[in-house]
């Protein structure tokens, strides 16, 4: 007999049979000290796993959350007599979602050896989750916003050392709320962007709005990327949100600078652990009357969506300094 070939949409449950009763389980193996299962139940439900070798009902209860399309309960399993959280997937439609999902939970439990520390870790994670499943995407985001979002937050990198409150600086980032430009703080507006080392040297503008604020000054901010994964000085996706996180001292910035991850279609995955981009150039442009753009009050009646496309080397006249955008 053929051994089984795995190809890249192979997932761990298409080797589990689905059972008569119960459920059918196996260990994950790259899981070093706790014990984590792949699983399906007796209607073939995707399910996941963390058996408890101590008592973590009192951290569940003070801990539950609940998300749609997946079933999250605390109980004994039949198998061992032990305690476990079981995660199932009610939806097969979601299953690469929810792939990505354990993958992450198992990524995030590596280190751990300690069960109930490994459960609030568990849940803490799927309270993420459920900020993002509830969030206006609900799925990867792809090559172009990963670029997109990493613009945004090496921008608010720069808020965050610029400003002296960090709720502040959090406040000013609207990119997740989909407001017309991406940061709004003290009278001023930046629009951030970000091109990839391939892309020409040309910006894509996705609406009239978009350069045109209620502001007294609006910038525009490029940063120009290169996947460099071999270089030690070069950043994912996951790890500026880490450098984000540890920048944040307060809990309230804490929470919401989660929150609007959530919004931007961000959480915590394994996919985002490439690429690896080093910024090459930042360049920093005062959008004034002058400045060419197509804007909402000039458009003639019947008008809207417009997108159109910059080429910055057009606009090198309206190139600023930094300091400009804090106002010094």
């Amino acid at each position: 007999m053929r051994p089984k070939v795995r190809t890249n949409n192979y997932r761990p449950w298409d080797d589990i049979k689905t059972p008569i009763r119960d459920l059918s389980v196996r260990q994950v193996r790259s899981s070093k000290y706790l014990p984590l299962y792949w699983g399906k139940d007796s209607i073939g439900h995707c399910v996941f796993i963390y058996e408890m070798t101590e008592d973590g009902a009192e951290i569940f209860q003070k801990n539950m959350v609940s998300i749609h399309g997946i079933k999250i309960e605390y109980r004994l399993l039949s198998t061992t007599g032990n305690q476990g959280l079981i995660l199932v997937l009610e939806k097969h439609v979601d299953q690469d979602l929810f792939y990505s999902f354990c993958e992450t939970l198992i990524h995030e439990l590596s280190e751990v050896s300690d069960p109930l520390v490994g459960l609030s870790i568990a849940l803490s994670q799927i309270k993420r989750w459920k900020a993002f499943m509830a969030g206006k995407k609900g799925q990867v985001l792809s090559a172009e916003e990963v670029r997109g979002l990493f613009g945004e937050l090496n921008f608010l990198l720069q808020m965050l050392r610029e400003m002296n409150n960090e709720l502040d600086a959090l406040e000013a980032w609207q990119g997740p709320e989909t407001s017309h430009q991406d940061f709004i703080f003290s009278d001023t507006a930046v629009e951030v962007k970000s091109l990839s080392g391939r892309e020409r040297n040309a910006v894509k503008i996705s609406s009239e709005d978009q350069l045109e604020s209620l502001s007294s000054s609006l910038f525009l901010k490029v940063f120009r990327l290169v996947d460099m994964p071999e270089s030690k000085a070069s950043t994912s996706l996951n790890e500026l949100v880490n450098a984000v996180e540890e920048t944040l001292t307060e809990a309230e910035a804490i929470e919401m600078f989660d929150t609007k991850l959530a919004k931007a279609g961000y959480v915590k995955m394994l996919a985002y652990d490439k690429p690896k981009f080093i910024v090459i150039e930042e360049q920093t442009y005062h959008v004034d009357r002058e400045f060419p753009k197509i804007v909402r009050s000039e458009l003639h009646t019947g008008l809207t969506r417009v997108g159109y496309e910059i080429k910055l080397e057009s606009v090198r006249d309206f190139l600023c300094a930094d300091k400009d955008v804090w106002g010094r």
